[in-house]
Formats: structure tokens, sequence, C-alpha cells
């Protein structure tokens, strides 16, 4: 996959793009990354990228020209279409299933916003889609435009090494994703569990379906209602009811 990130600050990118599981996919080829900054395609001695609006208000608004003249750049060096990505608090909410179909895009071309925004004609002329990572607004899209490279990068086969390590991250599934406990068997007085150490692959397997279950129960049970379930977690969300019924008609008869 090739992406292309526009933005006024490409100096804010490298620190976070070249590290870690990023810096690894770009190496293994299976990710490759160019910055472009928008200054760049700005006209004039000094290359102005943002006025304030019409009909008056604060803040500056970024020019539509330099963003098209940036963007055709890319698209007459192209040999398909390209989805033009605007990182805005007006897009759609990014979730792993975006990011999942963003995986099916060979290249990808990110748009930072910055200050009030961008000039409405990029919007309605220009870009193929917007998208958010939550409801709150950011200083500029790059932090945004890094979360979203992050959230495909991983999901790209091979780049977290290990078969089907990102099938059960949390929301892959549906469900948040349950404990894990690694070396020394005991801490402090706190054992890891025995299943976890018995052997038993599909005594872990449950073991750990049961765990999603009921951290996604007690954090986010909206998630609940369009999770795949079999009928054995029907079962083990049917007992966390019960459990969770008890547990409060105890609390209330202490009470009393």
């Amino acid at each position: 996959m090739h992406i292309d990130i526009l933005t006024l600050f490409p100096e804010m990118f490298p620190g976070y793009l070249n590290e870690s599981i990023l810096k690894r996919a770009q190496e293994m080829g299976k990710l490759s990354i160019a910055l472009h900054n928008i200054r760049n395609y700005a006209a004039g001695k000094h290359r102005v990228t943002d006025e304030p609006p019409y009909g008056g208000g604060g803040g500056m608004v970024l020019k539509p020209e330099p963003i098209f003249a940036a963007v055709e750049s890319l698209v007459s060096s192209s040999q398909s279409p390209l989805p033009i990505i605007l990182l805005s608090p007006q897009g759609r909410p990014f979730t792993q299933t975006v990011a999942q179909e963003l995986t099916r895009q060979e290249k990808l071309v990110l748009l930072c916003g910055r200050y009030e925004g961008v000039d409405e004609r990029v919007r309605q002329h220009l870009v193929t889609d917007e998208i958010s990572i939550g409801d709150f607004v950011l200083t500029g899209g790059e932090l945004a435009a890094m979360v979203l490279v992050d959230a495909v990068t991983r999901l790209l086969p091979g780049v977290l090494g290990a078969a089907g390590a990102a099938e059960t991250d949390s929301h892959a599934t549906g469900l948040l994703e349950g404990p894990h406990y690694t070396k020394p068997a005991e801490f402090h007085g706190w054992a890891v569990p025995d299943v976890l150490r018995s052997g038993h692959a599909a005594n872990i397997a449950r073991w750990r379906r049961e765990g999603a279950l009921r951290r996604t129960w007690q954090r986010r049970p909206d998630l609940l209602l369009t999770a795949e379930l079999s009928e054995a977690d029907k079962a083990f969300l049917a007992q966390l009811a019960e459990e969770e019924v008890a547990a409060m008609n105890k609390k209330s008869a202490d009470q009393n």
C-alpha cells in the first residue's frame, strides 16, 4: 500500500511513522508513505495557504488552489482513481471495519485540515471521503492521519508477523479483547490463571472468548448488539446477567 499525506506540517510525521510496526512495514515493502507540504503548491512569493472566511468570523480557512494543485499532481501520475480522504471532525466515524475497508485500496491520499477547516469547494469537488477519529476537535488532521495509517497498516498481511494476530484485537471480532498475562507466573501474590498454563488449547480458547465477552459486557455492552455470538456465547452472557442481578440484590439487601 502507498499513502500520500498532504499537510502544512510534514515535520510532525517522521518521528511516529519511522518507528515500531510502521517502520517494519516500510522495510518489508508492505507500506510506502510520501509527505507533501501543501505550501509548496501555493502560488506567489509568500505561498499563502489560508485566508479569513467570507462573511467574517474567527480563524482562517485553507484555500482551495494549493490543495487542488497538490491532489492533481498525484492524480495525474496515478493509473487509477485515488481515494482522497479528508480528516475532519465532520467525517464518518473511523472504526476497525473502516480500517479493514481501506486495506483493500492500493493507494490512499490523506488530506490534513487545519485552522477552521478547508474551503467548502474542496469537500464538494475534490475529496471522495471524510473520516473522523472521534467527536472532538484537534488543531489539525495530522494526528488523525497518523491514527488512520497505524490502524490500517497493522491489518496488512504479514505486518504483525504472527498469522492472524490482528484478528483477535479489540473490535476485530465485534468484541473488546480479553485479558492477557505473561511471566512471571506470580507477581505480588497475583497468579496467572491456571487455565492459561494448562496447555489445553480448547480450554484456553474458551477462557479467552469468555474474557472478551465479560470485558465487552462490562465496558461496551452496545457492541454485543451487533457481534456474532454462538449459543455458548449467549449462554455465558445470560450467566453474566444473572450474576449482575444477584450482585445488585445483595447490595440492596446489605444497604437495608
